[in-house]
């Protein structure tokens, strides 16, 4: 059974967090600082965030504010598409350090794709991996197509994947070329943006547990093997969104979700962005 601070371990040997914290629109410093310091209080040991989520600096103070020491949590942040290329992306790394007021980050990632770009972004994850300013390197809504292009001029292929991911979009074929070439996949938006906690199939399910809609689905993603980051700022539903340790869904229970996928995302598509 997976617990709260359970990990994947990723191809370089770094232990990633199975489960954390989203930050996306916590625009509010004092509403996301909060969010996380509830979080981190309840046991969350990652917290995802990104330069343009503009709230890093309120995950450094959070961290720091919550007396744990900097190695127990696992931080994750992205380099935002108008500062991609190769030294756009080492200069735009210092200011996410600089705002974290840290000395390393866990995991930095491509934020998307940006045609003609991304793989000299790539290679400057790359350069800072090597330079141990992060431990593991990574991209976010890449597709295959992406991924091949970054493999053939590669010194080590990324660890990690992020990508929209929900019962209504399984993204199968990409989840499995990831698992073929050693990379985790991380789910953004875990819960279709709240529009798939209405599912009678998945509220169906979560009753015979005693759990609800949102539990039901992130206790799949982490039995799917995905890596998952809900994101809330209400704190009762921080600790609902944690409580998912204690019962496992059954493979009749895993196969009707996994039935649900429409292919509908809720999101840009990597290839139509309107970069």
């Amino acid at each position: 059974m997976y617990t709260i601070t359970s990990t994947k371990t990723l191809h370089n040997g770094i232990e990633m967090p199975r489960f954390g914290l989203g930050v996306y629109k916590m625009d509010d410093p004092k509403e996301a600082f909060n969010a996380i310091i509830k979080a981190l209080e309840t046991g969350y040991i990652a917290i995802d965030t990104a330069a343009f989520y503009k709230n890093e600096q309120q995950v450094g103070e959070a961290l720091r504010a919550s007396g744990k020491r900097r190695e127990e949590v696992f931080i994750t942040s992205k380099v935002w598409n108008t500062d991609q290329g190769y030294d756009e992306t080492l200069r735009a790394f210092e200011k996410t350090l600089t705002a974290l007021n840290t000395d390393y980050v866990d995991l930095y990632l491509t934020h998307w794709p940006v045609p003609e770009k991304f793989p000299e972004t790539y290679r400057a994850i790359e350069r800072l991996y090597d330079e141990k300013l992060i431990q593991a390197t990574g991209v976010s809504n890449h597709e295959i197509h992406h991924l091949e292009k970054i493999f053939a001029t590669a010194n080590i292929k990324p660890m990690v994947n992020q990508i929209e991911l929900h019962p209504y979009l399984s993204q199968v074929e990409l989840r499995h070329f990831c698992e073929e070439n050693g990379i985790a996949v991380t789910a953004w938006s875990p819960l279709g943006r709240g529009r798939v906690l209405q599912d009678e199939t998945i509220a169906a399910i979560g009753e015979k547990y005693g759990k609800s809609v949102a539990q039901t689905i992130i206790r799949w993603h982490l039995q799917s093997g995905h890596i998952v980051i809900p994101k809330s700022v209400t704190p009762s539903r921080i600790e609902e969104n944690a409580n998912v340790f204690d019962f496992e869904l059954t493979a009749e229970d895993m196969a009707a979700i996994d039935a649900l996928n429409r292919n509908e995302r809720f999101g840009s598509h990597p290839d139509h962005f309107a970069y």
